[in-house]
């Protein structure tokens, strides 16, 4: 499916459903993307996630039924999927501020109307990418689950969780003193950012990794291997993180909704970096999006 249409056909499959209990599993399935890919397209393209525009459109319409009728509080909690009159209205108030009883009053309330998708084509196709064929390959690494709500802001703690357990003592030079430091060191762990979207619930696997070249895995890493295929390597100079989500969002924004010729693909994907030239702070700092792609039947 052209990308545009899919995040145009995800609103509405979510305007339909407001009142249903719904995940981003289910969005995606009804459009046969992966979740992993249309959140963070869906994040890109409209500035929020899945989840809060969920969230947003259902109390702005609670509170037009608080307007609009004499259904009880309690009844009007439990259409948009509250379980109890106090969860909703400590949502409701900190989303609209003020309270059901006070907009049901004559309160003023905050409008969320659903999304309108535009496309705006700027600049050509000119971000720095090529098409590539690579053959399977391992990778081994760290491994955490996330949500995709809160993935953007607890993935960094944990890159600094593993560095301050594994890392410094072998940046600073010395012998590794564990099976962890050793296979940080034998496999160059800390190359790669894996997304992995193979499981329910709105999370999905997180991997610290680097290239498997054999050997003994340590109780608690986990190997993942990324089949044969045509991937889009997306290049990437500058500090992080401010480059890289740039070009991320250059990738939805512009590339995906305009590409005639190729569509994502699979349900993982991977972020690089350069673990030999250069502080990621620096200027002229290299990394790259690497995103499994196929090509576009005729």
């Amino acid at each position: 499916m052209e990308w545009l249409s899919c995040i145009k056909k995800t609103i509405d499959y979510l305007e339909k459903h407001l009142c249903d209990e719904v995940s981003v599993r289910d969005a995606a399935e009804s459009v046969y993307v992966s979740p992993f890919f249309l959140q963070r397209g869906f994040s890109v393209m409209t500035g929020c996630g899945i989840g809060e525009y969920l969230r947003s459109r259902r109390l702005y319409e609670a509170a037009l039924d608080l307007r609009n009728t004499d259904d009880k509080i309690i009844d009007i909690a439990l259409r948009y999927r509250y379980e109890t009159p106090e969860s909703f209205t400590k949502a409701f108030s900190r989303f609209h501020g003020a309270t059901p009883s006070q907009v049901r009053a004559g309160a003023v309330i905050r409008v969320f109307l659903p999304f309108r998708i535009n496309l705006t084509i700027s600049g050509g196709n000119q971000m720095d990418y090529k098409i590539t064929q690579m053959f399977s390959f391992r990778v081994i690494g760290f491994q955490k689950v996330f949500d995709y709500e809160t993935a953007y802001a607890e993935i960094p703690k944990f890159w600094d969780e593993i560095c301050e357990k594994y890392a410094y003592n072998v940046y600073a030079g010395s012998a590794p003193a564990n099976a962890y430091e050793q296979a940080l060191v034998d496999n160059c762990i800390g190359e790669y950012g894996v997304c992995i979207d193979d499981m329910d619930g709105g999370r999905f696997r997180y991997l610290i990794a680097g290239r498997y070249a054999g050997g003994e895995v340590p109780d608690g890493m986990v190997l993942y291997e990324f089949p044969r295929g045509e991937w889009a390597v997306f290049n990437c100079v500058g500090p992080m993180p401010d480059a890289l989500q740039n070009v991320n969002t250059y990738i939805f924004k512009e590339w995906l909704p305009g590409n005639p010729d190729f569509e994502f693909c699979g349900n993982a994907n991977m972020e690089w970096y350069d673990c030999v030239n250069g502080e990621k702070t620096d200027p002229d700092y290299h990394s790259a999006i690497w995103i499994p792609v196929r090509r576009k039947k005729g």
